[in-house]
């Protein structure tokens, strides 16, 4: 019998959490008015307006990150305005120019292991505004990070407080991309909860395709009044399911006894023992990351072979004989998978 193949490329490889899907066989057969205002979308909302400590939060069902990242940047910013994001971010690279397409220019800054800071985005609005022709220019209107970032690495409680002095000194939103945010919450190094981000950001999102959902991601907006008429304009972008309570399943269930805030310790824990192989048997890493993305230089002589294995994510080119791949393990990662990566390796 041929070795089975192992699956490290992303974390969204996989299906759903079996509480989901159990969840969803269970209300298969129930009818619910369409759009995600049905009951069971509003216990979703409940259950995260509670978690978040924010109980007048507009929360909202998109379908994917990359529709979420159109939509929320759209709503926030006017017709001449752009995103302040990381060269390195997803807005930035892979979302094939959607924020672009939708008339708003990602204004990228260079990234420090996927990260920009506070006095880097202060000095390039400042360097705006001090310029005469700047009316001529794509004014910034909204800080995007992701959390944890493209790199794995995480952004910390104050430099948040940061961010937002210098968005609320210029008049800008924060927006924070939380497409792996479980891993986030779930790493001992993060010093951010959905607390934090409630108050701190104008709007963030809280990642189900990566972190244990069939599809789909939860836009928070503390501030409703921000975007009365949010709901149409996700309409308008094509980004509203009309079988919305599929959504509100998914999420209503992973914010039912802690889930969504236990699921991502499965693959931190999982990380953490392939990178500690990693160091242990020779391998240089590209850099460290404490979540669930892990970087490595391989020499282009075993790509190959083991790709044949496994599957990864490569990331760019180290040197002409040497490439810089990536693993990821997510919230199904298992034991056994994890034994037989580090025995490949």
């Amino acid at each position: 019998m041929a070795e089975q193949k192992l699956y490290f490329e992303c974390d969204y490889m996989k299906g759903a959490h079996p509480s989901i899907l159990n969840r969803m066989v269970e209300t298969n057969r129930m009818a619910t008015i369409g759009y995600g205002v049905d009951e069971i979308s509003e216990s979703a909302r409940a259950k995260i307006r509670k978690a978040c400590g924010c109980e007048n939060a507009m929360v909202q069902f998109l379908v994917g990150g990359t529709q979420t990242n159109a939509v929320v940047i759209d709503a926030f910013l006017r017709p001449w305005q752009g995103v302040i994001a990381a060269q390195t971010g997803h807005i930035s690279v892979h979302e094939a120019g959607a924020i672009e397409a939708g008339g708003h220019k990602v204004l990228t800054l260079p990234s420090t292991r996927g990260k920009i800071f506070p006095e880097e985005v202060e000095l390039y609005v400042k360097d705006f505004y001090q310029d005469a022709n700047h009316e001529h220019m794509v004014m910034p209107g909204m800080v995007y990070l992701s959390q944890p970032t493209e790199y794995g690495t995480l952004y910390s409680r104050e430099e948040l407080v940061q961010f937002r002095r210098v968005c609320d000194k210029y008049h800008m939103a924060l927006y924070i991309d939380g497409a792996r945010l479980a891993y986030a919450l779930a790493c001992p190094e993060n010093t951010v909860t959905l607390s934090d981000l409630a108050a701190l950001c104008d709007a963030f999102y809280i990642g189900g395709t990566k972190c244990g959902a069939l599809f789909g991601e939860a836009v928070v907006i503390p501030d409703p009044q921000r975007i009365p008429a949010f709901f149409t304009l996700v309409k308008q972008h094509g980004a509203l399911l009309a079988k919305g309570r599929l959504l509100g399943i998914q999420f209503d269930t992973l914010f039912t006894d802690d889930l969504y805030m236990e699921i991502g310790k499965t693959a931190i824990e999982a990380a953490g023992r392939i990178q500690a192989a990693l160091v242990r048997k020779g391998y240089r890493l590209w850099q460290e990351s404490p979540t669930n993305q892990l970087f490595i230089i391989m020499e282009n002589s075993r790509l190959e072979e083991f790709g044949r294995k496994v599957e990864y994510s490569f990331w760019e080119k180290y040197d002409d004989s040497h490439t810089v791949i990536r693993l990821v393990t997510d919230w199904g990662t298992t034991p056994e998978e994890t034994e037989a990566l580090i025995s490949i390796l």
